[in-house]
């Protein structure tokens, strides 16, 4: 399916503004602050921005094809222990409200892309959607299946920030964890954060994974900083990046089906 020439470079432009977001994340607060899943979904963020940039336009093109499948096949890895981790603590609600399932499937489709492009005369790794020739995808029927998935979260998270369900102005964790009885010491792997909690998107209680030997901030974490922070940090910002990189991914799918 044949795309207007501009569309691949708007969208490569708003996967770079991506990068650059996820990687100020990262900057502004260490992992050891927020929390290694948020700050790991910022890394996957980050990754899945440049790789689509690269295969949306020529010159931005990093890595070859081989190397991204690994590097995504590690990530799907990583947010699928994360996925079980919600699942055991939340039940089956974690794969509608969970922070890391739909970055699962993110992580899954670009694995899928990478690996299933069918260019013999093309690196994977290499080339852009709007050149000449166009590369499509070996069994479309999952890169269909794929953009419709990608489509159902990608209306959930825009419900949701209409809503006023993910808020601008928190952080990573809220002052009410200091609240919650302290279920993360040495032994422990679950805590349970009252209120707001922004890696689950939820103003019900929602309980979190820890790992072992690692706690909840008392003290509003990143969120005590300053405003611009507070904004960047937020799980609004957070969501705005997921829709980002679902839709650009959904319409990739969808042109080389």
């Amino acid at each position: 399916m044949a795309a207007p020439a501009w569309i691949p470079d708007i969208l490569a432009a708003l996967m770079l503004a991506v990068a650059a977001v996820s990687a100020a994340r990262l900057a502004a607060a260490p992992p050891r602050q927020r929390g290694a899943v948020s700050a790991g979904i910022d890394v996957a963020h980050l990754l899945m921005a440049i790789a689509m940039a690269g295969m949306l336009a020529a010159g931005l093109a990093t890595l070859p094809g081989g190397a991204w499948q690994a590097v995504f096949g590690l990530l799907a890895a990583w947010l699928a222990f994360q996925v079980c981790r919600d699942a055991a603590a939340n039940g089956i609600r974690a794969l509608a409200r969970g922070h890391c399932a739909p970055h699962l499937v993110h992580a899954a489709a670009m694995l899928y892309m990478f690996a299933a492009l069918t260019a013999p005369a093309h690196d994977p790794g290499a080339g852009g959607l709007g050149g000449p020739a166009m590369r499509t995808l070996a069994y479309p029927a999952l890169a269909f299946a794929f953009a419709l998935i990608l489509a159902g979260y990608g209306v959930w998270d825009l419900d949701q920030l209409s809503g006023r369900r993910y808020s601008l102005a928190g952080a990573a964790l809220r002052p009410a964890a200091a609240s919650v009885p302290a279920l993360t010491g040495p032994g422990s792997a679950i805590a349970a954060i009252a209120g707001h909690d922004a890696t689950a998107g939820s103003a019900t209680p929602y309980a979190v994974a820890v790992p072992a030997g690692e706690t909840v901030p008392a003290d509003g974490g990143p969120g005590s900083g300053q405003p611009a922070q507070m904004v960047l940090l937020s799980p609004g910002v957070t969501v705005g990046c997921r829709i980002a990189i679902g839709v650009t991914m959904a319409f990739m799918l969808v042109i080389m089906i």
